[in-house]
């Protein structure tokens, strides 16, 4: 009986050589994929649902490409996964971890064809990574200590991160904007004080960072429209009470008057809701539902503030703020917490108003409005400050520094190439590969401004022989330049995070020698 008919119909396996190549081409074909949008002269790509909608997104994210894509290969899935999880940790080098993991995966290919054992291959990457990492430990910056160091360290990552996005034009104006908004969250990595609003119209430049909070909602007609030390009460409640809900329900009555004693009853109820949420004394109600006409006319003639219909997200970061709760019931005043702050007053921005909550409980709250030409812009201007702000708050915590540009990867691969030559056997190989694939990095950079890669890498390699070298490729004047001058810098969280993720996930892909693809289960026919 052959070994073949152990698995059912429609599943089927790949063995040894030809699960390898799979997973290599799978793998490979994904870095190469994102590789062109790697480093400042990196282009976009646009992506296209094929739901209803046709919605269409212009990124160079490499997390946010990877997530749109539905990929059937399984090692290709590993590599989407990386980037997500590089994504959620450190908001920055998602697609430099994939080129890189994928280059090591280029590198072992050739090492298998060679007849060296894949075990072999993850034990010298192993050695290779660690070797890799304590060079980067040896020549990091630490300027915590001295604050004007340290902010003039966080304006250069920032600027750095920024300038591979679209966002790089202007990357002055919103490094000193994500800085100052990282630098109000004292140490925090609690991004959901930071909120950003997008407002089509104007220019990328005329965005602007609003100390305080700002909610998406205009103020009710017949309301104040200013309002100080305001007392607010954030709430998720039903202000609707004033309808039969019950479908279905019918309600017979001999008489007009017995229609009106109904709406009467209704009235009644509401008004009694609405007089335990003025007891509270507040002067701002902000609810997550709707509030309808009779309600708000209550509150209009109790000189109470009412906004209605604030998405969730709006008011569980206006709780958050103001140092408010979320209520739903309002039967007990003393165990309800209130938000608090200084004004609340209407503004524009472009067309449209806007509701301000300044001088709030929580310092560390503030808003960026983004202004620029579209939708599109406007989402992929979001996500560049969104990883601008997320490797800020890292490198508050962790203030390590290291120079960009390709500088790290050529440190780290002299580093490697020492390592290679004094270990004996066939890991010396692997240890080699380790090093070639970590020159990709910085080739792949210059590749993608149109310059001579083989060339600028030479020169690199002969320049990182002097001692306390600080070259990287410069591809603004597209040749070898001083990082240090240029102000180039990038978070040894950033690093350490690509350097240590690709390495596991080319060692997972490294392990496979079968594929199985299992068929659906499908249901027994119970009859």
């Amino acid at each position: 009986m052959g070994v073949e008919n152990i698995f059912k119909d429609e599943a089927s396996e790949e063995k040894g050589e030809r699960a390898r190549m799979a997973s290599f081409v799978g793998a490979m074909a994904i870095a190469d994929l994102v590789k062109t949008t790697l480093g400042p002269k990196g282009m976009d790509k646009i992506l296209q649902s094929t739901g209803r909608g046709r919605e269409v997104t212009v990124t160079n994210d490499g997390a946010t490409i990877l997530k749109s894509l539905h990929i059937d290969n399984p090692a290709a899935k590993v590599l989407v996964d990386i980037s997500k999880v590089q994504d959620d940790e450190v908001g920055d080098g998602t697609t430099s971890v994939v080129v890189l993991a994928g280059e090591l995966l280029r590198e072992a290919e050739k090492l298998v064809a060679a007849k060296i054992h894949p075990m072999t291959i993850i034990s010298g990457f192993r050695m290779a990574a660690e070797c890799a990492r304590n060079a980067l430990l040896k020549v990091v910056l630490d300027n915590k200590e001295d604050s004007e160091k340290f902010k003039s360290d966080l304006m250069k990552i920032a600027k750095t991160t920024l300038s591979s996005k679209i966002l790089s034009q202007d990357k002055e104006h919103f490094a000193q904007l994500a800085v100052d908004a990282v630098m109000r969250l004292k140490g925090s990595t609690n991004l959901e004080s930071i909120q950003i609003i997008k407002k089509p119209g104007g220019s990328l430049r005329d965005s602007f960072l609003d100390e305080g909070f700002i909610l998406d909602k205009k103020i009710g007609i017949g309301q104040p429209k200013r309002i100080e030390n305001a007392k607010i009460l954030v709430a998720n409640t039903a202000m609707d009470t004033d309808k039969v809900k019950i479908y279905g329900a019918r309600v017979r009555v001999d008489s007009m008057s017995k229609a009106a004693e109904i709406e009467g009853a209704e009235k009644q109820k509401m008004r009694e809701k609405v007089q335990k949420i003025i007891s509270h004394g507040i002067n701002c109600f902000v609810n997550r539902q709707l509030i309808y006409n009779f309600p708000e006319e209550l509150f209009a003639d109790a000189g109470i503030l009412a906004i209605e219909h604030a998405d969730f997200d709006g008011i569980e970061r206006l709780g958050l703020v103001t140092g408010g709760e979320i209520a739903s019931t309002f039967d007990n005043p003393e165990s309800l917490k209130l938000g608090h702050c200084k004004l609340i007053e209407e503004i524009m921005i472009g067309e449209d108003k806007l509701i301000h909550f300044s001088g709030v409980e929580l310092g560390q709250a503030c808003t960026i409005v983004l202004r620029g030409a579209s939708h599109h812009v406007l989402d992929e201007a979001e996500r560049s400050l969104h990883d601008a702000l997320c490797v800020l708050s890292q490198t508050v915590i962790d203030s390590r520094v290291l120079l960009g540009g390709g500088w790290p990867e050529m440190v780290m691969a002299k580093e490697v190439d020492e390592l290679a030559r004094k270990t004996p056997g066939k890991r010396s190989h692997a240890i080699d590969a380790f090093s070639r694939a970590l020159i990709a990095i910085p080739t792949t950079i210059a590749d993608n401004a149109g310059l001579d890669s083989a060339e600028l890498v030479a020169q690199l390699r002969a320049e990182h022989q002097k001692e306390g070298c600080t070259a990287g490729i410069d591809v603004i004047t597209g040749s070898v330049g001083n990082m240090a001058e240029l102000g180039i810098c990038e978070a040894f969280k950033v690093k350490q995070a690509v350097l240590l993720s690709a390495t596991e996930a080319s060692e997972m892909i490294l392990r496979v020698d079968e594929i199985i693809t299992c068929a659906p289960r499908r249901r027994e026919d119970r009859m």
